[in-house]
């Protein structure tokens, strides 16, 4: 399994930016997939996450804000990032389930400006 994330940037807060993540190779079989990101000097954090049944589930801090949504028969992930603040500044990560095994995205990052 391949994942590439892209879509991140810079941007003011209050902003939006749409992160976007492609799928490829042995992907059948995969039931969850979500977002995380790493705040420098901070730990991988979980972010949101779908499962294929359209389940989803957030972080509190960024709850009526961020949207995870699926495109299966594209095999793409999107997290459309709303109202964004300074804190949201990390590098995001894609992620899939695939038991017995995580794969991950390359990580795109995401600088929000005060």
């Amino acid at each position: 399994v391949q994942l590439q994330a892209s879509g991140g940037g810079l941007v003011q807060a209050g902003g939006s930016l749409r992160l976007s993540c492609a799928a490829s190779g042995s992907i059948f079989g995969i039931n969850v997939m979500g977002w995380y990101r790493q705040i420098s000097g901070q730990q991988r954090e979980l972010v949101a996450w779908i499962s294929s049944g359209g389940s989803s589930n957030y972080a509190d801090s960024v709850k009526g804000r961020f949207t995870i949504s699926r495109d299966s028969a594209k095999n793409a992930l999107h997290l459309q990032m709303n109202s964004l603040k300074p804190e949201d500044t990390a590098v995001y990560y894609c992620n899939a389930k695939l038991p017995p095994r995580d794969y991950w995205g390359q990580g795109t990052l995401v600088t929000v400006s005060s």
